[in-house]
């Protein structure tokens, strides 16, 4: 019937998982259950492939020739920018500036927006669930002018204490950095909520959104959360390393001064002075990513044809069986029990050391993530070193539970005896 959109099946995310070579590779004897994408996740060959045709067919510098390669190339590295703006839905790709990762987007905002309208003792506040990349570019920048970095605390539960947030406020209030899904929890923070009540208190509190983790689980729309900048990064979302996106109001980035200096972002170079492109060229500086960036293009290309919202239904799905059949296992204490959650998973044994279960993980062929996570603060907060993290993705699927629940539970017999 005309208007009736098909949700995709569990027999299509089967044809999907196909998609990537890597997980027809066994992994020590045994069928690969890939649980690391909070950290990486796999490419599909429709990204492989770009990442080759860019090399093998038209490679050329970008923006400069005028020769056909160059055009082609150019077209095809802009191309990804008028994709990402859609994406996450921005009104412009003149709001897209192509980054390393996320780290670099966020260093970009600390040291280009904050070191020209910050003074000593204005305020940050961000969450004790950050990882280190939006912690350090502020302590640097605490280091660099004095600014002061206001924490909002972390409940038992892996959840925001929203109240403390509303105390943290105050007239010294100049920007908020905060992340949307937690990686090493995924707890999905009510960043909306954020926004809002930071905008109430002042209007020119400014608000950036670390997106690493939820533009690869669920849809986003930086005009619908109302943010001002928002950063994620392109191996995380099926794309490849070495690109990563910040996205920022127009007027807020052409107002910035340049974080680096190089080719590709001057109009004009003298001994005496130089001038600068307008955004986002102003922060490119330099030769990019170019066959990256246009594979990240085809990531986007590839997810948005499953829809983010059918992606986010399948990991909900694996999610509350993985919780489920975890928690029938005896002795293990989960961290972010919230309600909102994306496709992630941490936990500790009271009879096993997080590094020793996932070494017997790995020989039963599923690769998850110990540690910190890059969020030391977190874990000091629950009290432990770290966590055993199992993290979905698209090609995540009931087998890997299975293979999961099984070395979980070989960990338990051979640990825990």
């Amino acid at each position: 019937m005309a208007g009736v959109v098909k949700m995709p099946s569990q027999n299509d995310f089967a044809r999907y998982r196909d998609d990537f070579p890597v997980l027809a590779r066994p992994m020590n004897g045994q069928k690969l259950a890939y649980m690391d994408t909070a950290s990486s996740a796999q490419k599909p060959r429709a990204v492989i492939d770009a990442l080759r045709e860019a090399l093998d067919r038209d490679y050329a510098n970008i923006h400069r020739g005028l020769y056909a390669l160059s055009q082609t190339t150019t077209q095809k590295f802009e191309a990804t920018r008028r994709k990402v703006a859609d994406f996450i839905g921005a009104s412009s790709e003149n709001e897209i500036v192509f980054t390393r990762n996320t780290t670099e987007a966020i260093n970009l905002v600390a040291q280009s927006w904050g070191r020209t309208n910050l003074k000593a003792g204005d305020e940050i506040i961000i969450s004790g669930m950050e990882h280190h990349a939006n912690i350090v570019p502020w302590q640097l920048l605490h280091d660099q002018i004095g600014i002061v970095l206001k924490i909002i605390p972390v409940l038992p539960n892996g959840t925001l204490d929203m109240d403390a947030f509303d105390g943290l406020l105050s007239d010294r209030t100049r920007f908020v950095s905060i992340v949307h899904v937690s990686n090493a929890l995924g707890t999905i923070n009510p960043v909306e909520t954020i926004i809002r009540k930071a905008k109430a208190y002042n209007a020119d509190i400014l608000v950036l959104v670390d997106g690493s983790q939820s533009v690869t689980h669920m849809p986003v729309n930086v005009l619908g959360l109302g943010c001002d900048f928002f950063a994620f990064t392109g191996h995380k979302l099926y794309g490849p390393t070495g690109v990563g996106v910040l996205y920022g109001r127009a007027a807020l980035l052409n107002a910035m001064p340049p974080y680096q200096g190089g080719g590709d972002m001057i109009e004009t170079v003298s001994f005496a002075q130089t001038t600068y492109k307008p955004a986002p060229a102003r922060f490119e500086a330099g030769t990019p990513a170019i066959a990256e960036v246009i594979a990240l293009g085809a990531a986007i290309d590839y997810v948005a044809a499953i829809g983010m919202d059918n992606i986010a239904a399948h990991e909900g799905m694996l999610l509350a069986s993985l919780v489920e059949q975890l928690e029938t296992v005896p002795g293990l204490t989960f961290y972010g029990t919230g309600p909102d959650k994306a496709g992630i998973v941490s936990f500790t044994a009271d009879w096993g050391h997080p590094s020793d279960i996932a070494m017997i993980l790995d020989q039963c062929g599923v690769a998850v993530r110990t540690g910190h996570h890059c969020c030391m603060p977190l874990m000091q907060g629950f009290g432990v070193e770290g966590t055993v993290r199992a993290s979905l993705g698209l090609y995540s699927n009931v087998d890997d539970i299975i293979s999961l629940m099984n070395g979980v539970t070989k960990a338990h017999k051979l640990l825990g005896a």
